[in-house]
């Protein structure tokens, strides 16, 4: 059987949009985290510890929300299943690559290169997105970017109280 280019855009849109719910938390989650940390002078540590924990335990939790959800709503077993391990590893393997910039960038260019990962990831994401749904990819992408921002402008005044309060 032979797959054409149409057949495995197709096929590759339905995998994406149904893998960008984990992905998309996973990004604007990691940012902010990042960004939020960084306002105490975190140490590499405590922002590894910190996306290691988003990577599993917020993922793991998450996922199993999303599973009753759609047990709630009477969706197929198997397609339940699916999507909750679908989920999982997206958010996974997402959270994954801003650990690994965190290991191997040095600490005073972890935000920005950070920052410029995920606007890259998820401008990518909704971008993909946009073009399947026949929307404007300019509009979609500054609107969830826009989301993105108000994220990591409360991570980052989160911080600025903490440390003004609590140190």
């Amino acid at each position: 059987m032979k797959l054409n280019f149409s057949d495995f855009y197709q096929a590759l849109m339905t995998k994406l949009t149904k893998l960008s719910y984990g992905g998309t938390a996973a990004i604007v989650t990691s940012m902010g985290l990042v960004v939020g940390l960084d306002v105490g002078q975190s140490t590499r540590p405590a922002i590894l510890s910190s996306l290691l924990i988003i990577a599993l335990a917020d993922n793991l939790t998450d996922s199993l929300a999303i599973h009753i959800y759609q047990e709630s709503e009477n969706l197929e077993r198997k397609k339940a299943f699916r999507a909750t391990i679908g989920n999982f590893f997206t958010r996974f393997f997402v959270s994954t690559s801003f650990v690994i910039l965190a290991l191997i960038l040095p600490m005073r260019y972890m935000v920005p290169i950070v920052l410029a990962w995920g606007v890259l990831l998820l401008g990518t994401l909704t971008a993909l997105i946009a073009y399947h749904r026949n929307v404007s990819p300019k509009s979609e992408v500054a609107k969830h970017l826009g989301v993105a921002l108000a994220v990591i402008i409360v991570s980052r005044l989160v911080g600025h109280f903490i440390i003004a309060h609590l140190s």
